[in-house]
């Protein structure tokens, strides 16, 4: 398997021009973000990525996981690897210092997130998971629970998972049947939990469950759900750990890919009852815990950027090795890079993964603008800007990845369909992108209903007028005028989409989830050229003072190959978005099986 090379470059790039950084680090609070803060941070990242993570990828994948008792021993290398991490400071960079953060920009411990996921999925899973807890418990418990809880999730002393799926409850959470009883001043959780990823492990002394559990007296539904930290270990008063919780894992899935994290059934209180604290109010759990799911939403699109980054390099490593008959214009066998087509499939993997790189790296940013600016007006814009784009990031960024880690087998030819290239590995991890932290096809009505229909438009005008902006800037630049009459092209495609949405799915119910998916593809590709052009521009302009020719030269070239080749699936998008549900909804059950089948 070829080795990992963090993109350091991209990614500072990303920061500075599409995440708006330099801006960030004059907020109060990071005046730190320097830019040798920056660079620093990611060139120590990356040694970390490149030469402990990356080197376990395969082993991890080959070796997976086993139940154990109640134990799940991990992958040799993988603890050391945790305890480096956790060492390092690593998962403290975006919290507050009063509870052991740095207190830096959550947009900076982005892409050094990415690189963990790149280098090693499997185990990035671990903390970007306990980061998700840190935010639930953040925001929403009490000053105890935060004393308690947090400074050891922040440092990576213990790690944390979030449980809400049951046997009978998907996504519908409305179906849980998880029970809590009060019992002093805390309660006991009973029940059972599936896909809980890194539910049980050996890399930290203690493991913190969030889990959605339901009182006696709850009302039915999501109103009666409530929000509990339950731990593995017992928290003693001095922060020492006493005995070990009624929580146990009973029993691992055996899955498509990320072999070595540890997907878990869970069952809590099979003897007298896991011991929990109320995390908020009472029956308020769901909204407690979409703090940490919009969290992971966000983590999970950066997921899909760091997978297809992994199986790009992989794809492109092949290509120069790998020799095979003359390409048009030589008379010699030589890399199949020189064939048209192979160049085709690995520039739709590098344009695609900029692009998701940097609409990732920008909606966080909102989020960083959202809690830190002095500016009232400016905290609820950006709170709207990254509330629109999550679904954005998290489904489209997924989806690409399928894609990307396909056209890596394919580069590969038949040596990809074998497993030890490692480019299949790449594609099996990558397929529970669009699954996880709600399917694509919530986000995709996410977007539709409450971003877009809830509030009429409001927070996709806000983006489009953006776009606008950026279109009149390029103009006046003049070298990216072609790009920008395209871009200009699939920003009116896009404003008369959501128009059309907006007037005719109060008479049609079925219209929303029928043209959710092609929306969001649609707003998804019209953002991924809008942060390559931003990116282009900003290129043009360091080109003009002097800057790395060949690096800034490849951010123009990329943007306009995205333009070309990708940015035009805008108009089969919008096509299907217009054709509405007849289509999707004409076929009953009898015409989708039993008249075929019988």
């Amino acid at each position: 398997m070829a080795d990992y090379k963090a993109p350091q470059k991209d990614m500072n790039f990303a920061l500075r021009h599409n995440a708006r950084m330099q801006q960030l680090a004059g907020l109060p609070g990071y005046e730190e973000a320097t830019d040798d803060m920056v660079e620093a941070i990611l060139e120590e990242a990356a040694k970390l990525a490149t030469g402990v993570l990356s080197p376990l990828n395969e082993v991890g994948d080959q070796t997976g996981v086993k139940l154990d008792g109640v134990d799940v021993p991990t992958p040799a290398g993988f603890a050391e690897a945790y305890r480096q991490f956790a060492e390092g400071g690593w998962g403290s960079l975006q919290f507050d210092p009063e509870y052991g953060g740095q207190g830096l920009p959550y947009a900076l411990s982005i892409p050094v997130m990415e690189m963990w996921q790149s280098a090693n999925m499997a185990w990035g899973l671990c903390p970007l998971l306990s980061q998700g807890a840190v935010e639930a418990i953040f925001h929403n418990a009490t000053d105890e629970l935060k004393e308690r809880y947090l400074p050891p999730l922040i440092s990576g002393q213990w790690t944390g998972t979030m449980n809400l799926t049951e046997p009978q409850a998907g996504s519908d959470l409305a179906a849980i049947r998880c029970r809590a009883e009060k019992e002093g001043d805390h309660y006991r959780i009973k029940g059972q939990k599936i896909f809980i990823t890194w539910g049980e492990h050996d890399m930290a002394e203690n493991i913190i469950h969030l889990v959605l559990a339901r009182l006696p007296d709850a009302p039915p539904g999501v109103k009666g759900i409530s929000l509990f930290v339950v731990p593995k270990f017992m928290v003693n008063a001095d922060g020492s750990l006493g005995e070990r919780n009624d929580a146990k894992c009973v029993s691992l899935e055996h899955k498509l890919g990320i072999h070595a994290s540890p997907t878990c059934v869970m069952a809590f209180g099979d003897d007298e009852g896991a011991i929990g604290y109320l995390v908020g109010e009472e029956n308020r759990g769901l909204a407690c815990m979409f703090t940490m799911m919009n969290n992971a939403r966000l983590a999970v699109g950066l997921q899909g950027v760091a997978i297809s980054e992994r199986a790009y390099q992989h794809a492109l490593d092949y290509a120069h090795d790998r020799v095979q008959s003359p390409a048009v214009g030589s008379r010699e066998a030589g890399p199949i890079i020189q064939h048209a087509d192979v160049r085709r499939m690995l520039q739709t993997m590098k344009s695609v993964t900029e692009a998701g790189r940097a609409l990732a790296y920008d909606a966080c940013a909102s989020l960083d603008f959202a809690h830190q600016s002095e500016d009232p007006g400016v905290r609820a814009r950006e709170a709207a800007r990254a509330a629109y784009l999550t679904p954005i990031v998290k489904g489209w960024c997924t989806e690409l990845a399928q894609e990307v880690t396909s056209l890596g087998v394919q580069v590969h030819g038949g040596m990809g369909f074998i497993e030890e290239t490692g480019a299949a590995q790449h594609y099996r991890d990558a397929r529970i992108l669009p699954i996880y932290e709600g399917t694509n096809a919530i986000q995709a009505l996410d977007l539709v209903g409450r971003k877009t229909l809830f509030d009429g438009g409001e927070a996709g005008a806000a983006v489009q007028a953006e776009i606008a902006e950026l279109i009149a800037a390029l103009k006046q630049q003049g070298d990216l005028s072609d790009e920008a009459e395209a871009l200009e092209k699939v920003l009116e495609l896009a404003q008369h989409a959501q128009t059309s949405l907006l007037s005719t799915a109060p008479d049609d119910p079925l219209l929303p989830g029928s043209v959710a998916f092609n929306y969001l593809m649609l707003m998804g590709t019209l953002c991924g050229g809008w942060q390559l052009l931003r990116a282009a521009l900003a290129a043009q302009q360091a080109l003009t003072e002097g800057g790395d020719t060949e690096f800034l030269q490849a951010k123009i070239l990329s943007a306009r190959f995205y333009v070309a080749q990708v940015l035009p699936r805008c108009a089969g998008y919008a096509q299907m978005v217009a054709a509405g549900s007849q289509s999707v909804m004409a076929m009953n059950d009898q015409h989708l099986a039993s008249a075929w089948y019988s």
